[in-house]
C-alpha cells in the first residue's frame, strides 16, 4: 500500500491532468519515504530482540516463554540487530505518516480524515498484536504523525 497509493494517484492525476492529485501523490511517496529511511536508521543504532509473542503469530503464548525477561533485548551499536526487527515499528511509522500527511493535505474531508486514521491504527494495532511490542507501535505512532505533519505542511502550501 505505501507503495502503490502514491503510484495510483500519481497516474491518475497526470492522466486526468490534476495538480491536486499530483502533489498528494508526491507528499504520499515523500512521507512514506521518509518513515522508512528514519525507522531504519532507529532499528540499526537500536536493535530490539526479541519479538514479543513466541508462538504462532497473532496468538499469546502463556507458556513460560511468554514470561521471559526482555527487558534486556535492545541491542544498541550500529546494525547488531539488523534493521528489520524492533524499535521502532516500520509498519505502524510508514501508516502514520502517510495517514497524518493525508489529513494535513485535506483537512476538511471527514471521509479522508476518518479513512485514514482507521488505516494508519489498524495497521499499528494489528502490528502491536502480533510481531512488535506495543511500545514500538507507540513509537512508530508518534514519529510517523511528526513526518506526516511536516511533509504535508510543507505541500500544503505548493497546492
Amino acid at each position: 500500500m505505501p507503495v502503490l497509493w502514491p503510484l495510483a494517484l500519481l497516474v491518475s492525476g497526470l492522466a486526468l491532468k490534476n495538480r491536486r492529485l499530483i502533489t498528494t501523490a508526491w507528499a504520499l511517496g515523500q512521507a512514506a519515504l521518509l518513515a522508512y529511511l528514519i525507522t531504519s536508521c532507529y532499528k540499526a543504532i537500536t536493535g530490539r530482540r526479541p519479538p514479543p509473542f513466541h508462538g504462532h503469530v497473532g496468538t499469546l503464548a502463556l507458556s513460560g516463554s511468554a514470561l521471559t525477561d526482555s527487558s534486556h533485548g535492545f541491542q544498541f551499536g550500529f546494525l547488531k540487530g539488523g534493521i528489520f526487527w524492533g524499535w521502532p515499528s516500520g509498519h505502524t511509522t510508514v501508516a502514520f505518516s502517510m495517514a497524518i500527511c493525508l489529513i494535513m493535505l485535506y483537512p476538511k474531508n471527514k471521509v479522508i480524515v476518518f479513512s485514514a486514521l482507521v488505516y494508519a491504527f489498524y495497521i499499528g494495532f494489528a502490528v502491536s498484536v502480533t510481531i512488535h511490542w506495543f511500545s514500538e507501535f507507540a513509537a512508530g505512532a508518534i514519529i510517523g504523525s511528526v513526518i506526516g505533519m511536516t511533509v504535508g505542511r510543507s505541500f500544503r502550501t505548493q497546492s
